[in-house]
């Protein structure tokens, strides 16, 4: 018999620990989360899930604003409600926690709730109230998230965070969302459709600069023809001001300290940091990125102490709820089940998709990174631009029309695929089956030999640079084998 509570104790109630905890109980293994705040993690409540409702919410008010009427229906006469609109939200989030929570029931798994932190390798102390209750376990699993990241500047306490955007009980009239990440322009496109006066802050001259430079400038293009007006080149701010009337004046950092203007609220969206600082990682020699806080860890999810394992957003690497679910299931699959030993989950060429207005789907390379690795002479690049049929029969001009812009990016004498970028309408659904062809080793040859469906904007995928050429029959090709690098191009 074990001398420890547990076989396998996971701190951390969100996705991925979920995930890796009901796959070790399905192996037979007695298992125990600890969770301090709502099961579900970020994504369920302050995250992916609430933040797709809003997106929905903000098209439906753009489509009846001004498309409806382009079809020939009159202009609709709605008003958005939005306190039902966030009680039904908040009613669904809730709903998905209890399903989360009667999940770990019943799989047998014990639900512990407070804050965790090591006293030793197999020991971890959980503070719940007044009480304190230690828990011993041969192997523990960190995977207990991030929080937005707050600096250290004057009137930082007259912000929120993409958490508190949650929390809101009414629209404001004008707003100041402050970040260049997906995060920031995710909720500056929904409050700019839902009808909300929307400044954009960024440090240098557009958002999204580590994607593939045709998007992060079509999403420039686009959130400015749709009305966000953006701050460029602030390097940052410097301080916040609470006004007389109630509004929040905020200042870039310059030497004259230029405001920026003010709002009746400041979002403040740089980035997340690690929930590290309170798990006494130093007392049993798991080691953090210097600087980061994150968590250091091997391609198997080990640290830098045995029988400690972290994965999720507290690694600082793909930080995205599929990933940290995959993650979970392939540990606790590698620890529990004989034979899978090797099990891990691959990092590359994973789809990510960002819900800005229009939405972006990207996979694999950008233009950039590609030439880095293989150089220029062996890349070619695919583009097209071109606006939805959905816009076919708006009465404008067809430049002023919205577009999407479709970008493959591929390598080597075969043009295997090693990018994929869209911008537009559609581009979150359409991913994910061009996400599979690349982790398959596609290239162009197998694109061209793909019949499109038509009339769809994933037609372009398959047709880009094709019409006038033969298209070359290829064979089909082997998966690759979970956690196995894609293919490289022949040079």
């Amino acid at each position: 018999m074990s001398s420890y509570d547990f076989d396998f104790l996971v701190i951390g109630g969100g996705s991925g620990g979920i995930a890796s905890a009901k796959r070790a109980a399905i192996h037979g293994k007695k298992v125990a989360v600890v969770e301090r705040a709502r099961w579900g993690g970020t994504c369920v409540n302050v995250g992916c899930v609430p933040k797709k409702i809003m997106y929905q919410a903000a098209t439906l008010a753009e489509q009846m604003k001004h498309d409806v009427t382009h079809y020939g229906f009159e202009q609709p006469q709605v008003k958005l409600d939005y306190q039902l609109m966030k009680k039904r939200r908040d009613a669904y989030i809730l709903k998905l926690d209890n399903i989360y929570e009667n999940g770990l029931a019943q799989a047998g798994i014990s639900k512990i709730i407070g804050d965790a932190s090591f006293i030793d390798a197999h020991t971890v102390a959980i503070v719940h109230g007044d009480t304190v209750q230690n828990v011993t376990a041969d192997k523990i699993l960190i995977a207990v998230g991030g929080r937005p990241m707050l600096p250290d500047i004057p009137g930082m306490e007259y912000t929120i965070t993409s958490d508190g955007f949650f929390e809101m009980e009414e629209l404001p009239t004008k707003a100041i969302v402050v970040g260049a990440g997906y995060i920031a322009v995710e909720l500056a496109g929904v409050l700019n459709g839902l009808g909300v006066d929307t400044h954009l802050v960024v440090r240098k001259h557009k958002a999204l600069r580590t994607f593939d430079d045709d998007i992060s400038d079509h999403l420039d293009k686009e959130m400015t023809r749709q009305g966000i007006t953006i701050h460029r080149n602030t390097n940052g701010l410097s301080k916040i001001e609470l006004q007389p009337d109630g509004k929040k004046k905020v200042f870039m950092v310059t030497e004259a300290m230029n405001p920026i203007g003010d709002a009746d609220i400041v979002l403040y969206a740089p980035g997340r940091i690690p929930n590290t600082e309170s798990l006494s990682l130093e007392k049993v020699g798991v080691e953090v990125l210097p600087g980061s806080g994150y968590i250091k860890v091997d391609d198997f999810q080990n640290t830098t102490a045995e029988n400690i394992y972290a994965l999720g957003d507290v690694c600082g690497k793909v930080e995205l709820t599929p990933m940290a679910i995959a993650a979970g299931r392939r540990l606790a699959d590698r620890l529990f089940e004989e034979g899978k030993e090797l099990s891990k989950t691959s990092y590359e060429l994973v789809p990510t998709v960002v819900f800005s207005h229009p939405t972006i789907g990207t996979i694999g390379m950008t233009e950039k990174e590609a030439v880095d690795k293989y150089g220029e002479a062996n890349i070619k690049v695919y583009k097209s631009k071109f606006p939805n049929l959905y816009y076919g029969i708006f009465q404008m001009e067809s430049d002023d029309k919205p577009k999407t812009f479709m970008k493959l990016v591929c390598a080597g004498k075969e043009e295997l695929v090693v990018g994929l970028h869209i911008i537009g309408m559609g581009a979150d659904e359409m991913l994910q089956g061009f996400g599979v062809a690349m982790k398959m080793g596609a290239t162009k040859a197998d694109f061209d030999s793909c019949i499109a469906i038509h009339p769809t904007g994933a037609e372009e995928l398959v047709t880009m640079g094709l019409w006038g050429t033969s298209p070359q029959e290829t064979g089909a090709k082997v998966s690759p084998l979970m956690g196995a690098p894609p293919p490289e191009p022949t040079l």
